[in-house]
């Protein structure tokens, strides 16, 4: 909405102490009213039901949720908003500051609600314990932190501490410096999708089918519109100018942009309705003239499977969208030949992303570009599927992308980008396009679900024999990230050890469900569950420690994975290590706590993990454009989206010190395909890596010309003085006057462009090749408790030692591990998406600030020879031992094997009966 109707009743009440008096209708919501009326839009909308607290307001200085709030409630009343806490000229408060300090804000969607939150705490209680901060905040939810960086903040607020020196010229690598673009996420000022709009937009709503397959048919739908004059049109995927297909794979796009006569998912898109903001938003539209044949629908992969069911796909029998295979040696001989051979079955469920922010975006017509900001993790791949939709050449889509609010590979595929350019290439006008919660969780992709099955065989000196892996994983009715996770499985199914005999198997299959798609970790995660539970049981039929056993077997430098590929750089051996003295002081706890009986008993539990960072044996650039302007200004076009993880700030670190010039000096000129190089996807960890080293070849080649042009030695000092670059040799010094150069079509005098694709190998048909050229390794130690009368798991503690090859920003770092952590915990214990029933952030659960545990963080620092200074990727694998860590302390505090995720409470419950041979 433009603005709130001007009718109803006169308010008076101030707002960040400004009186003011309006008229309006007294049942609208509070953050609609102050968003929509006032600007304010630092206070967020996640859920409009009060669920996850991002429009956080305080309302007579008490902490309230803005989207409950009826206008008609605050006649009389004083309400602030996070606009209210900076000081004079926008200068950052102690909390403010506190906030930048610690890395308490990640993608910043949540950041204004915690901060109001707190600031009603600090007013009472200046000098909380942490018990206090983590009660005044349990009602705001963070996707991204694990929480803990926020405490901090809020305990550190009144420190009155103030940022450090800016690092010095080649220091900036393996600082803990705040994020480049942390002072718009703490002033709330940070643009996400919904936050902006060009003046007059339409408003765009989807009509979405309520069933899991049904054929469908329109009405008359022009009488129904000219019934309702604020529908400016309707819109159908007969309106479609180009291909009606997307995917991010382009040999397997198969997804409409709107769904043609049948809808094979609940959720799916069949219309769009466009007319004025005010009355079209709330609309109902339920009466919209489309009438569904309902049909029967598969949901699961065994319902997929049956003989004679209908095939979502005609060109895939069987519903198999692909089959992805790793076969070394002969795992079933590898098996025979050990001494020792365990198995297990586990199956996974589907997980929703739950990023805070909802899908959100808006676009114009630039003469005849169309432009479009939206959130998204993948500028060019938005602009490429929308062109190819709308029948445009591709210079006539512009994507600038909006702040993302989380993503976690939710945002990789797109949603309403082609929606809205359908809409803007409909009306001719500009249009805005708001997801509900509800609308954002049935339409957008989940993790996979999986069924797995695994053997495992050891000779009887605890050495890795052989390993046979079965994945079926359920792709939902579209391909999206299918082919990756299918084939991305069997690769890392073997986990980070040596395995002699190996044959792993994944298949992804088509259902009725959501569309699968990635989310941190491409199906790894659900792979290492078992894989992890594998290692735990045999460890233990071995009677060897379960960490030394891992130790044992662990991969090191020299070795050749299942896929034939010789590592170099391999650090899960030190990663073990260093967890060894938690290990064995966290048994030590746990004996001494079980000693005392009752019916609570403590487990501990290890995991590792391994990830190949980038596309899998696939073309994987990434371009980065550095130049300096005749006027001095140094400028780095880097045209990854950061959303939350700190990739501005670390690709600037990396740049920063190839070029020898302090941060200090940089421009950031964030993603936009009109003015950035692509730098691909922000997926599969590969932005640190691969954009990374595409910044650090950037740095260097505009270093070497500099020098060149001066004729310097290659240590000599270079630094930027108004107009000019002085070069400050052993003996001599020298200066560039940039007024007097020349300036290049991009508007510099001095400009290096560089792109880095990193070397693969193609796999052969049994998945034998060269399939990522770095790799990550992580392992992380779990102690919890588990209530044996209620079945109830409580996770106490996690020491989490993962190597980044080199710490680029430990800050970063650390808030992205103890985030990952909090996404592996919500998977393994409490996150379970179930379609038709879970479709809101009150009855599907993630995390909140009081289930995390202390979570303490070790850096292995084994550096690649081929990543940027020496450095690995991160996002993915800080989650992947999360949830087998916490099922082998289950087991060792209980004796039962879940084999079903999430361990609710009836499934540790039935577990343990089961291990109790049935005798509750």
């Amino acid at each position: 909405m433009d603005g709130i109707a001007d009718t109803g009743v006169e308010l008076g009440f101030t707002v960040n102490g400004e009186a003011t008096r309006l008229r309006c209708p007294p049942s609208t919501r509070l953050s609609d009213l102050l968003r929509e009326r006032f600007g304010l839009r630092g206070t967020k909308v996640g859920c409009n039901a009060g669920d996850c607290g991002a429009c956080t307001v305080l309302l007579d200085g008490r902490p309230v949720c803005a989207c409950l709030v009826p206008a008609g409630q605050v006649e009389g009343r004083h309400v602030e908003t996070a606009e209210s806490l900076a000081g004079p000229d926008s200068a950052l408060s102690g909390l403010q500051q506190a906030f930048l300090r610690h890395g308490a804000a990640q993608c910043g969607i949540c950041t204004p609600g915690m901060m109001m939150a707190a600031t009603a705490l600090l007013r009472d209680t200046p000098s909380p314990d942490r018990n206090q901060v983590e009660d005044a905040i349990g009602g705001v939810l963070c996707r991204c932190t694990g929480y803990a960086k926020i405490v901090d903040a809020i305990m550190d607020a009144g420190a009155g501490l103030t940022d450090g020196p800016a690092p010095d010229a080649g220091a900036a690598v393996g600082a803990a410096v705040h994020r480049l673009d942390g002072h718009a996420k703490v002033n709330a000022t940070e643009t996400f999708g919904a936050d902006s709009w060009p003046q007059d937009a339409l408003l765009v709503r989807a009509i979405r089918s309520p069933h899991f397959l049904a054929d469908f048919s329109f009405g008359d739908l022009t009488a129904w519109r000219q019934d309702r004059p604020y529908v400016t049109t309707i819109v159908t995927a007969a309106d479609i100018g180009g291909v009606n297909a997307f995917g991010v794979i382009p040999p397997f796009a198969d997804q409409p942009a709107l769904a043609e006569a049948t809808a094979r998912f609940r959720g799916e898109a069949v219309a769009l309705v466009i007319g004025g903001a005010d009355a079209l938003a709330g609309a109902d539209l339920s009466d919209f003239p489309v009438t569904w044949q309902e049909r029967d629908a598969a949901l699961t992969v065994d319902e997929a499977r049956k003989p004679g069911v209908a095939q979502l796909h005609q060109s895939r029998a069987d519903n198999l969208l692909i089959a992805g295979r790793v076969k070394s040696g002969d795992g079933a001989d590898g098996l025979a030949s050990g001494d020792v051979q365990v198995s297990a079955a586990i199956e996974t469920a589907y997980v929703e992303h739950a990023p805070i922010e909802p899908e959100a975006g808006c676009a114009w017509l630039e003469g005849d570009v169309l432009v479009i900001s939206a959130c998204t993790q993948a500028p060019v791949m938005d602009q490429e599927d929308t062109a190819r939709i709308l029948g445009l050449p591709l210079e006539r889509v512009r994507i600038i992308p909006a702040a993302a609010g989380g993503g976690f590979g939710t945002k990789l595929d797109v949603s309403l980008q082609p929606l809205l350019g359908l809409a803007v290439l409909k009306t001719g006008q500009p249009c805005r396009m708001v997801y509900s919660r509800q609308e954002s969780m049935i339409s957008t992709t989940k993790r996979h679900p999986a069924a797995m099955r695994g053997q495992l065989a050891a000779t009887r000196d605890g050495r890795l024999a052989g390993m046979v892996f079965e994945g079926a994983f359920n792709t939902g009715a579209y391909a999206s990230w299918g082919p990756t996770v299918a084939t991305r499985v069997p690769i890392h199914a073997s986990g980070p050890y040596s395995v002699p005999h190996y044959l792993a198997e994944a298949h992804a299959i088509h259902t009725n469900g959501p569309v699968s798609g990635a989310f941190r970790g491409f199906g790894v995660p659900q792979a290492t569950i078992l894989q992890e539970v594998l290692m735990d049981r045999l460890a233990l039929e071995l009677d060897i420690d379960r960490l030394a056993f891992r130790r044992m077997n662990a991969l090191v430098d020299g070795d050749r994975t299942v896929c034939g590929q010789q590592l170099h750089g391999v650090g899960i051996a030190e990663c073990l290590d260093a967890l060894a003295p938690a290990w064995q002081a966290a048994q030590a706890r746990a004996a001494a706590f079980n000693a005392g009986g009752g019916t609570v008993r403590r487990g501990v539990g290890v995991a590792s993990c391994w990830y190949g960072c980038g596309n899998t044996a696939l073309p994987n650039p990434s371009t980065i454009r550095l130049g300096i302007t005749a006027d001095g200004r140094l400028r780095l076009h880097q045209g990854a989206t950061d959303i939350g993880q700190g990739s501005n700030t670390v690709i600037t670190q990396i740049c920063a010190d190839a070029l020898g010039m302090p941060l200090a000096d940089f421009e950031l000129v964030g993603p936009d395909t009109a003015i950035t190089p692509d730098c691909g996807k922000t997926s599969a960890s590969r932005q640190t890596f691969i954009t990374g080293k595409a910044a650090e070849l950037s740095g260097r080649r505009l270093r070497a010309d500099i020098l060149r042009h001066s004729n310097m030695e290659d240590d000599a000092e270079i630094r930027l003085e108004g107009a000019s670059i002085v070069i400050n040799g052993t003996a001599d010094r020298q200066r560039i006057d940039l007024a007097t150069m020349p300036v290049d079509e991009f508007g510099y005098v001095m400009r290096a462009e560089e792109t880095y694709d990193p070397p693969t190998v193609p796999l052969d048909a049994d998945g034998q090749g060269e399939p990522y050229a770095v790799y990550g390794y992580g392992a992380q130690v779990v102690e919890l408790e588990v209530d044996l009368g209620l079945g109830t798991v409580s996770v106490r503690h996690i020491t989490a030692a993962h190597d980044l090859g080199r710490v680029i920003n430990p800050l970063l770092a650390t808030g992205q591990i103890e985030g990952g952590i909090a996404q592996g915990l919500g998977m393994a214990l409490m996150e379970e998406y179930i379609p038709g029933r879970t479709e809101n952030l009150h009855d599907y659960l993630i995390p909140s600030c009081g289930d995390m545990p202390e979570i303490e963080t070790i850096f292995i620092e084994k550096p690649d020879p081929v990543g940027p200074m020496g450095a690995k990727g991160l996002g993915e694998h800080v989650l992947i031992p999360t949830a087998p860590a916490i099922l082998n302390a289950i087991h060792d505090a209980t004796g039962a094997w879940i084999d079903q995720l999430p361990a609710l409470p009836h499934r540790v419950l039935a577990a343990i009966d089961a291990a109790n041979g049935g005798d509750a």
